[in-house]
C-alpha cells in the first residue's frame, strides 16, 4: 500500500496508474504536505512516495519528517530538484530513496522494493533489540553471601537476578576450589 504525494493532479494520476500496473495498491493521493501527513495517519500505508516541492506552507521534506517522526513510515522522494541545498535538507528526514523526475518504471519499482525491504529489516532489528536484556552499571553484591541488590533495593540470589535481566541459561558444576574443599571435608 503506497501513499502518493504529488501536487500536480495529472502527474499523480499517472503515477497511480504506473503503481497499479506494477502490482501495488495506492492507499490515497495527497496534494499538500499537511494532506500527506493526514492521509498517512488515516490510511497507514507501507510506503510514501513524496514530491518535494508542494503547494502550501508545508513542503515534502517537512511532511516526510513529520511522517517519519510520528508514524515511522519509509519515504521515497520523487522530485525534479537535485541541487545541493535540497539534497542536504532532504537527508534530514532520512529518506529510503530519492528518484529524479522523469524516471523509468523499472527504477521506480526497484526503489520501492529496496525501500520496503530495508524498512522490514529495520523493524525486525528494532524488535530484536527490544527483546535483548542487557546488564549494565554497578551491581551491588554482598561480599559474604553473594546475593545481589536490584534497582528496587531487593536482595536475591545472583543466579535469579541474571536470569531476570538477561537471556543467560545456567548449568551447574563445581569450581576446582569448591571441589577440593568438599573432598577435604569428606575425608
Amino acid at each position: 500500500r503506497i501513499l502518493v504525494v504529488e501536487d500536480e493532479v495529472i502527474v499523480a494520476e499517472d503515477l497511480k496508474g504506473r503503481l497499479v500496473d506494477l502490482g501495488y495498491e495506492v492507499s490515497d493521493i495527497a496534494h499538500t504536505g499537511r494532506g500527506a501527513v493526514d492521509a498517512a495517519a488515516e490510511t497507514a500505508p507501507d510506503l510514501v512516495l513524496m514530491d518535494i516541492m508542494l503547494r502550501g506552507e508545508m513542503d515534502g521534506i517537512a511532511a516526510a519528517e513529520e511522517i517519519k517522526g510520528r508514524l515511522g513510515l519509509p519515504v521515497i522522494y520523487l522530485t525534479a530538484y537535485s541541487d545541493n541545498e535540497t539534497l542536504e535538507r532532504a537527508k534530514i528526514a532520512e529518506p529510503f530513496g530519492y528518484l529524479l523526475k522523469p524516471f523509468e518504471e523499472r527504477e521506480l519499482h526497484a526503489s520501492i522494493e529496496m525501500a520496503l525491504h530495508k524498512h522490514r529489516l529495520e523493524e525486525e532489528l528494532a524488535e530484536a533489540r527490544a527483546k535483548i536484556k542487557v546488564l549494565g552499571g554497578f551491581l551491588p553484591i554482598c561480599a559474604s553471601c553473594k546475593n545481589i541488590r536490584d534497582d528496587k533495593g531487593r536482595w536475591s540470589q545472583i543466579e535469579s537476578y541474571i536470569k531476570e535481566h538477561s537471556e543467560a541459561d545456567f548449568t551447574h558444576g563445581l569450581c576446582p576450589g569448591c571441589a577440593k574443599k568438599i573432598m577435604d571435608d569428606i575425608k
